[in-house]
């Protein structure tokens, strides 16, 4: 997931606390933009989510993945490897076009990496409830560390580095996890949410700070990435707390 952002080791950085109030009107206007494509961006994985638990391969996708140990693997290893493009595209300067394809494609992995987990999710006990109990939980806890972060101005700049060691950390654990075969659970997952929740924190500094004004959709694409990260992790947290 993208994690850099543009001179945010520049020891002549704004002040910690300047609040969304009192930047300039061309920041303000960035923001605007940046959380716009952000909703467009959320929107479009529902539309895409949708269409994919409602197909007829979906099914088999999940048995396939489920049935082999080294599978999982592979489908995050293409995530990665997608994310990884589709960062670079979102920060290319040759225009809209590719900035825009970059931040779909993305938004298209993350569908296709949550598809087996809601599949499984919506036919649990409970599935309903468990999926929009975690929407309301993501979206709760994502509008309130963000207006945190507008209003007191404070920078998360800081967080660049445990975000950096905590999703190198959750890797290798998830790892490790599918080739010795141990079940991960819900402490885990609580974790993850707690990295999702910096990697926002760090994002939403970055779009205030860091970011020049016209790299809106790559700033969007970073946010995405941490919101769908705590609603991912939420999901399994509640699927597991019984």
């Amino acid at each position: 997931m993208p994690l850099e952002s543009r001179n945010w080791l520049n020891p002549h950085a704004r002040p910690a606390r300047e609040g969304v109030t009192h930047m300039d009107a061309a920041r303000v206007s960035f923001l605007r933009r940046t959380y716009l494509h952000l909703g467009l961006a959320i929107v479009l994985f529902v539309i895409v989510e949708a269409l994919l638990l409602r197909s007829s391969f979906i099914a088999p996708l999940v048995q396939t993945i489920a049935g082999g140990r080294f599978t999982w693997l592979i489908v995050i290893g293409l995530f990665m490897g997608v994310a990884y493009g589709a960062d670079k595209l979102a920060r290319s300067e040759a225009g809209p076009g590719p900035q825009y394809l970059g931040l779909g494609l993305y938004v298209l992995a993350e569908a296709f990496i949550f598809a087996p987990l809601l599949f499984i999710a919506t036919r649990a006990p409970g599935g309903d409830g468990i999926l929009s109990t975690a929407a309301i939980v993501t979206f709760g806890v994502s509008g309130a560390l963000t207006a945190y972060v507008l209003i007191s101005g404070v920078n998360f700049s800081w967080l660049r580095g445990v975000v950096a060691v905590g999703g190198i950390a959750a890797l290798l654990t998830i790892v490790g996890a599918v080739i010795f075969g141990f079940h991960l659970g819900i402490f885990f997952a609580g974790l993850m949410v707690l990295l999702a929740a910096s990697m926002l924190l760090y994002q939403t500094s970055a779009a205030m700070y860091d970011w020049r004004t016209d790299q809106h959709v790559a700033a969007s694409l970073g946010l995405f990435a941490s919101v769908m990260m705590m609603f991912y992790y939420i999901v399994v947290f509640l699927m597991n707390r019984d």
